[in-house]
């Protein structure tokens, strides 16, 4: 019997290594080498890299980067010692599919110019909507785009939204000083929803509104997460947290509708009632699953998005006094020429040059995308490699703008830096080509609105200004960032 035992132990111990080489390679047999045995003679190469495990992939090296040694940027600094630059790319598995990391601006560049070629297929178009801006192509999403364009940047539009959102703003930061202390992510987080909701629904602040917020939160957390329609998964969640939100927006586009039938006119003219009544040059109009498709997926866009910009942005000036002194000066200036408690418009906003580029710094240094995900419909060829078909492209957005081969002394807040020209293709928060973020001015303008109001009414400190920070799902301090604040 003993020996049966130590026998039995001897071969396991013994396999263990052939096991593990199994392992190792598995994914390379299963993926790579059909790739390369297809290739072979054409002077065509796989780019550089290892697939990793079974299942797994190279997930285990990718949370160790993000979640325990806390260097997100080192990820690609450990292929780049091992592999080389290449042309910019590398393979992978990541997320549960073969992947291309894409991290030179001039791939990403190519990518964006390729719209057929590289499609949105991860985070799932089921969350965003089969018929949202980022789920359609071609045609479809050149038409689409045209009616958001004229629902969200026009100039009257953004007029209104400056004029719409400065109640909130001010009324949240009066709130603040009176508190004395505040966690500003949470709160941004829910001033931001708030001005979301009035802007795209005419919903006042509110139980409603708090309601749908958490909904909205409850789809965020599923953008990313492993697509498992199971029970308790964050993904499942954020499905039927999507479906309770579509409800409560298409009762309220069923509203409208009823009233225009009635020869009622809407005196709302928000997002909804602007994609209601855009038509293109054939007098078509969009149907109602776009108009609710493209009013979540921008709710989703813009809700995370701007609370982090601003998060950042009170964080980077409370580190660095002399941009505040500054930004401060720039936006008193302003104030002087304004009557009292009146508001500052979209056209004033367009002459606060150093306040610009605050924001466009602010958003860099944030990396609100650190990556974002294409999937490939063809093989496709980028100088001598092989991007194959089926595969996941990943454009990794943060090193771009923590590289400092695109910006000198990257990890400094220094607006000063966009007085130059910046290397093309290397600033990409709002991704590019046709499908730049089509809500791109409405994030800069709450932003800059935020900005104004902050810096000539308040003083502020940060409690934790050495808080660790936490880079998944996105790049935030450990404290949400705890502030004491008053009034100048």
């Amino acid at each position: 019997m003993e020996v049966t035992v130590a026998m039995a132990v001897g071969v396991l111990v013994g396999a263990l290594p052939v096991v593990g080489l199994v392992a190792w390679w598995w994914n390379e047999v299963w993926y790579a080498l059909p790739v390369k045995f297809k290739l072979s003679g054409t002077g065509i190469r796989l780019p550089a890299g290892h697939m990793g495990f079974p299942f797994l992939g190279e997930m285990l090296t990718f949370l160790w980067y993000f979640k325990v040694v806390k260097r997100p940027d080192d990820f690609i600094n450990s292929k780049r010692r091992k592999y080389g630059d290449g042309a910019g790319l590398f393979r992978s598995h990541l997320f549960g599919r073969p992947t291309i990391i894409a991290f030179a601006p001039a791939v990403s560049k190519y990518v964006y110019q390729q719209d057929d070629e590289f499609i949105v297929g991860w985070p799932s178009v089921e969350l965003l909507g089969p018929t949202s801006l980022v789920a359609v192509h071609g045609p479809s999403h050149t038409r689409l785009r045209s009616f958001l364009t004229n629902a969200i940047n026009r100039p009257d539009a953004l007029r209104r939204i400056a004029s719409l959102v400065q109640p909130n703003i001010v009324a949240e930061l009066q709130s603040w000083a009176q508190t004395g202390r505040v966690n500003v992510y949470k709160q941004v987080k829910k001033v931001t929803f708030e001005n979301i909701g009035r802007l795209f629904a005419s919903l006042e602040p509110g139980p409603e509104v708090d309601a749908i917020e958490i909904l909205f939160k409850g789809i965020v957390k599923g953008v990313r997460a492993q697509p498992l329609k199971i029970p308790g998964t964050a993904y499942h969640h954020a499905l039927q947290c999507r479906k309770k939100a579509m409800d409560v927006f298409r009762k309220e586009l069923e509203k409208r509708k009823k009233m225009e039938l009635d020869g009622l006119e809407s005196k709302t003219d928000d997002l909804m009632d602007g994609l209601m009544r855009s038509q293109d040059e054939q007098g078509n109009r969009l149907s109602e699953q776009e108009v609710l498709d493209n009013i979540v997926n921008h709710v989703i866009g813009g809700y995370e998005s701007t609370s982090l910009s601003i998060m950042w942005s009170i964080y980077y000036l409370a580190l660095y006094p002399d941009v505040l002194k500054k930004l401060r000066e720039e936006n008193a200036t302003l104030r002087k020429n304004k009557a009292a408690g009146e508001f500052i418009t979209s056209d004033d906003i367009s002459h606060l040059k150093y306040t610009k580029k605050v924001v466009e710094e602010t958003m860099r240094m944030a990396n609100i995308a650190a990556f974002i995900f294409r999937l490939v419909t063809k093989d496709v060829e980028y100088k001598g490699y092989r991007i194959p078909k089926n595969w996941n492209v990943a454009l990794w957005l943060r090193y771009s703008h923590t590289n400092p081969e695109n910006f000198q002394d990257p990890m400094c807040f220094n607006p000063d830096r966009w007085n130059v020209p910046i290397t093309p293709g290397a600033y990409q928060v709002f991704g590019g080509g046709s499908r730049i973020c089509a809500g791109n001015m409405l994030a800069r303008i709450q932003i800059a609105i935020f900005l104004h109001h902050l810096s000539t009414g308040y003083k502020w400190e940060l409690l934790n200004p050495n808080a660790p920070m936490i880079y998944l799902s996105h790049q935030i301090p450990t404290d949400g960032v705890e502030i004491s604040i008053a009034a100048l």
